[in-house]
């Protein structure tokens, strides 16, 4: 029999692997860690529901040490709370879910951090938080736009999360970086509403920078779509898009956050049976170490 934590608002499935040496418990921690395992609303390519166990188990292959922002997790505190147990089918149940679930972290104290999963999942976090935080700032790492009002039928499919994530923010402040790929439509939005940041492969963020320096000292959401880097280095993910990023760009947007008050995050859309070589889990692996020594740090 599953070993279950268990709330009013969320149940979570706490065997296998944990993150980088977690701890189960959340006393004294700063960061909890959940998996959302979902995949319901994948429009090309499935799989993201094997995501955040990917994430876990290849994590103790990478050092605690990172010398970019010179913190070690050994002398961090956080927990992996498990995967969120869900109702597999309709998005609207699992995102409900996510959305409490983010809530009893965030009423522990706890800064959230989600592995997904698809990333439908994102505007039950971003829901939660700006409830902590009406002036909350939400930052989208991605491929595609992800503004369409329906994908397929449903408001709630993964195309369609910034847009329930607007809805749901009482700022409405977001910047979505380096989006590459959409339809017409979301490009003249994006435009028009100065939400596209640019940036050049391999160069520090400056449009980020410059975007976020009016903002210092605001909580700040990252939501990190893994299509956002290029499929030479993330092969296993649904949707691929040429044309994407490097660790490198990933570093330049931590050197950026790093001044920043960043209090919660999702890492989302890994699909590992789609790369036999495990080099997309590592990556994400390593990704998420990054947001949690960030998470570890902020107010």
């Amino acid at each position: 029999m599953n070993h279950k934590e268990t709330s009013s608002y969320a149940s979570f499935n706490n065997e296998g692997a944990v993150f980088m040496g977690a701890k189960r418990s959340t006393n004294g921690c700063k960061v909890g860690i959940f998996g959302v395992s979902y995949d319901g609303t994948t429009s090309f390519r499935p799989g993201t529901r094997f995501g955040p166990s990917a994430i876990r188990e290849v994590s103790n292959g990478l050092e605690t040490f990172c010398p970019q922002l010179n913190l070690d997790l050994e002398n961090l505190t956080f927990a992996d709370l498990g995967s969120l147990e869900i109702s597999y089918g309709a998005p609207e149940p699992v995102i409900s879910s996510v959305k409490q679930a983010t809530k009893k972290l965030l009423n522990q104290g706890l800064n959230p951090l989600i592995l997904g999963g698809e990333h439908s999942i994102s505007s039950g976090a971003v829901a939660a938080v700006a409830e902590n935080h009406p002036d909350l700032i939400l930052l989208q790492l991605d491929a595609h736009a992800d503004l369409r009002q329906e994908w397929l039928k449903s408001r709630y499919n993964h195309a369609c999360t910034m847009s329930r994530c607007l809805e749901v923010l009482p700022s409405k402040q977001i910047f979505q970086l380096a989006i590459r790929s959409g339809t017409r439509e979301e490009f003249k939005e994006l435009k028009e509403k100065k939400r596209l940041i640019s940036h050049r492969h391999g160069k520090p963020a400056t449009g980020l920078k410059e975007a976020l320096t009016p903002h210092l000292g605001k909580p700040i959401y990252l939501t990190l779509d893994l299509d956002w880097f290029d499929p030479s280095v993330m092969p296993g993910t649904g949707t691929p898009e040429p044309g994407g990023y490097l660790w490198e760009d990933f570093a330049a947007v931590i050197d950026v956050l790093k001044k920043h008050n960043l209090v919660a995050a999702d890492v989302v859309e890994l699909s590992p049976q789609l790369d036999s070589s495990g080099i997309s889990s590592i990556l994400a692996a390593k990704v998420t170490r990054s947001l949690l020594m960030l998470l570890s740090k902020s107010n």
